[in-house]
């Protein structure tokens, strides 16, 4: 695949994927505002009243009743705030270089690619999906405002709203659904920190459904303040902001959702061996440093994943990983793509174990595999 999914920003945010989306918006669908009852299998906007992204402009989710009764949640991504200094930097405002999305503009792509989209090969074709845009630069789990300085010298406020938006969206859909047999949570980049920050939450909507799937999708950043940046820049409720207690917010939320769901839950890990974005973004946590990955930096992101996977296997030995290297972003550094839920490449072989879409698939149906596990050895 060529390097439109590469990463130009520092964070998590996807800005080749922002960029095809602007070249290619006039292709997305647009979507009506969700009022009453909605069509089975029609797209639909979800405007909760004062939800509002990071600069203040409108936000939505999007919800779509399927023709199954399953239910997916699923958690878009676009990079992370965690000080003043990042807060100045939304995408809209510095479009290389930026650190996360700051409002949802161009994010109805749901309906046109990956885990969302209507492919033949999609086994969540007709599943039911609330989709929640990324636009809060929180991980979805914030609830105050962050005062700062933008870049003019102007006195700002950073709406880190993602868990306010969240659960006024998910509450809006809910009288809409019934009890599914099926729920899978689910996102990619810092939806990937969504869903794994957010599963017991959503759970927590659902109780009576006994079926429930938690996939992450290339998240993983090791950062010693993630507690500090919860409780004092995000305001996340203290029930969720207690679960992180290392630098590693995954790792944390995934270990509190298997003591306290045990095997009632399945829970997935996928990512490639050496996500670019994340090699980059660990760059900024570890040297400040605001520029490309280099190999050396890919080097020490496969280390991170290894421990990681050692770490999963010794406390969650149910959990199902896939790792994957066969789509490099940067021949030369040995860089490999950031993602896969929301691309094509969902649907076709990873390295040489099948598809994401099918691993997932076989995981709701009771059989959780893991692939790809020797790849944190191997010598790129």
């Amino acid at each position: 695949m060529k390097k439109i999914f590469a990463i130009a920003l520092i964070g998590l945010a996807i800005l080749a994927i922002g960029a095809f989306i602007v070249l290619k918006h006039s292709f997305l669908q647009e979507f009506p505002e969700l009022q009453g009852e909605p069509e089975v299998g029609k797209w639909y906007e979800v405007s909760p009243d004062g939800a509002v992204s990071a600069d203040g402009s409108r936000w939505c989710a999007y919800f779509r009743k399927g023709t199954a009764n399953k239910m997916m949640v699923y958690f878009f991504g676009g990079g992370v705030s965690v000080d003043a200094y990042t807060a100045a930097r939304g995408r809209s405002v510095v479009t290389e270089g930026g650190f996360y999305s700051d409002n949802v503009k161009y994010q109805n792509f749901i309906a046109t690619w990956g885990i969302g989209s209507q492919d033949e090969r999609n086994p969540f074709k007709d599943w039911s999906i609330l989709a929640i845009p990324y636009g809060n630069g929180d991980f979805h789990c914030g609830t105050g405002d962050f005062p700062y300085t933008s870049l003019a010298g102007e006195q700002k406020v950073l709406h880190h709203h993602g868990y306010t938006n969240y659960t006024a969206a998910l509450r809006s859909v809910l009288p809409l659904l019934g009890e599914p047999e099926a729920l899978l949570i689910c996102g990619y980049s810092a939806g990937g920190w969504g869903t794994a920050i957010l599963a017991e939450d959503v759970i927590g909507h659902f109780p009576y459904t006994t079926n429930v799937t938690v996939c992450v999708d290339g998240a993983l950043c090791l950062y010693k303040d993630w507690r500090q940046v919860a409780e004092n820049v995000w305001k996340t409720p203290a029930e969720i902001a207690n679960r992180i207690v290392s630098d590693n917010i995954i790792l944390d939320c995934l270990l509190s959702l298997h003591r306290d769901y045990g095997e009632r839950v399945k829970i997935l890990y996928g990512c490639s061996v050496r996500d670019e974005a994340l090699a980059n973004v660990q760059t900024y946590f570890d040297a400040h440093r605001n520029d490309k990955a280099t190999r050396a930096d890919g080097d020490l992101q496969q280390q991170n994943l290894k421990t990681f996977v050692q770490q999963l296997k010794d406390n969650i030995p149910s959990c199902g990983i896939f790792l994957w290297d066969d789509i490099i972003t940067r021949q030369e550094e040995a860089l490999t793509q950031h993602t896969i839920l929301l691309t094509d490449d969902f649907f076709t072989d990873r390295s040489g174990n099948g598809s994401f879409a099918k691993w997932i698939e076989d995981a709701v149906d009771g059989e959780v595999h893991s692939y790809g596990l020797e790849l944190v050895d191997k010598v790129y």
